[in-house]
């Protein structure tokens, strides 16, 4: 099997994002990827029309913005863009149907995390499509999302192929999700290797983990073997899952994953630290799409029937898909394998799980104050002020969260921003959609 080309790739990106440009509306998708679909690879369901973007829409920006990161702007490329990339190629599935409750006001059901700009001027969804360019083009990229959000991430990702937009029925974990995803791809697509990652997480040096992926995709496609990439700690964690490796180094790099972990205790994440054999579990994986799917049917044959049941009947997809066992992969798969393999990632991973999160990675000024949008600190210090809409002036505060939108505004500790699901389950609980 030959390697992926991690140089001849080339494409342009055209920047028709409406939350870029300043447009009044949505641009026109691409046409479909010249490549058919397999006979047996179900057609994307239809959804309801996003909402028009509005006050809650991407933060505006002005002069007290945090600057625009060029590292994730994708390069030129003077090759036809719509060249598809050879059956063999690395191809991405992207996960994009969370519902990203902890950066509640300013996520939203109809605009959840991976829709929203919050440090640079693209989305998640968009910077993770970029950061991949040019090792995987656009068409070698696939999304699953739900009905629901199908056409808002469809007019954020303009270049990638609207039938390669795989919309869930119905959120049942990652198991199913990957697992159908995979399965509706072409065969040929099946028989190369897939890379699956978040919609919604940021790499500060998007060149070394471009490297990572694709020397980790060499030995998926040399070997045949499932790896799941994890991420070098820099600190004791106690809100990550990790990765515990064996004994010793293969050639390149490589680590045997022992076992999965779940988040550990404080003292757990410190000693984890200091050994120098775990990693963050970053929730990326690389395989071959044929290997996944037999892994499926030795380890989780319901769901694997169900999948198949699916590609023999696509029409019954809404009625057969809510059945499937609701499994994360990691249960599902990964840790029941004997030969999981890991490269480490060592290029300034975050999972933006929180408002905390974003506040370590957004620039500060002299008095540890972060945030975008119209904002004014005076004698306070340590405070991340996120405004959306209108403007923020805070006095003599320390470590908060306030984030204003059109219709909210939130004030807490910093140190309890992982809270903020109780807000939002409390809102339910009281009828308040219209916040929600």
């Amino acid at each position: 099997m030959s390697t992926p080309d991690t140089t001849s790739w080339g494409w342009s990106w055209r920047t028709t994002n409406p939350l870029v440009r300043g447009d009044a509306g949505p641009t026109a998708v691409a046409s479909p990827a010249s490549e058919p679909a397999a006979p047996d690879a179900p057609s994307p369901a239809g959804a309801p029309d996003a909402p028009s973007r509005g006050a809650l829409d991407a933060p505006s920006r002005g002069a007290l913005d945090a600057p625009s990161r060029g590292a994730l702007d994708a390069p030129s490329r003077d090759v036809a863009p719509d060249a598809p990339p050879p059956p063999a190629a690395l191809h991405a599935l992207i996960l994009a149907g969370g519902s990203g409750t902890r950066f509640w006001p300013l996520s939203r059901r109809r605009r959840p995390k991976q829709l929203l700009a919050l440090e640079g001027e693209h989305s998640l969804l968009r910077a993770t499509v970029l950061r991949l360019a040019p090792l995987v083009p656009p068409r070698a990229i696939w999304v699953c999302t739900t009905r629901e959000l199908g056409p808002a991430v469809r007019r954020e990702l303009p270049e990638v192929p609207p039938e390669q937009v795989l919309l869930e029925p119905e959120g049942r974990n990652t198991a199913p999700a990957i697992g159908w995803s995979v399965r509706s791809m072409p065969a040929a697509v099946r028989r190369g290797v897939v890379a699956v990652l978040p919609s919604d997480h940021r790499f500060g040096d998007p060149e070394s983990f471009r490297d990572t992926l694709a020397a980790a995709a060499r030995v998926v496609a040399a070997q045949d073997r499932v790896m799941a990439l994890g991420v070098t700690p820099r600190w004791a964690e106690t809100g990550y899952g990790y990765l515990e490796l064996e004994a010793g180094e293969e050639p390149g790099g490589l680590r045997r994953v022992r076992r999965f972990v779940e988040k550990p205790a404080a003292a757990d994440a410190a000693r984890f630290l200091a050994s120098g054999h775990h990693l963050w579990n970053a929730g990326i994986f690389l395989f071959r799409g044929e290997r996944l799917l037999e892994l499926l049917a030795r380890h989780e044959p319901e769901l694997a029937a169900g999948l198949e049941e699916i590609a023999a009947a696509p029409a019954r997809l809404g009625e057969i898909y809510p059945r499937l066992p609701a499994r994360s992969i990691d249960y599902a798969v990964m840790e029941k394998l004997d030969g999981l393999a890991t490269l480490a990632l060592d290029c300034g991973w975050s999972d933006l799980g929180s408002w905390a999160a974003l506040d370590e990675v957004l620039p500060a000024d002299a008095a540890g104050n972060t945030g975008r949008g119209d904002r004014l600190a005076l004698d306070a210090a340590g405070n991340l002020l996120f405004a959306d809409a209108g403007a923020i002036a805070v006095l003599g505060v320390e470590g908060l969260v306030v984030v204003r939108t059109g219709d909210v505004v939130l004030v807490m500790p910093k140190s309890r921003s992982q809270e903020v699901r109780r807000l939002v389950q409390e809102l339910a609980g009281k009828g308040r959609e219209d916040l929600l």
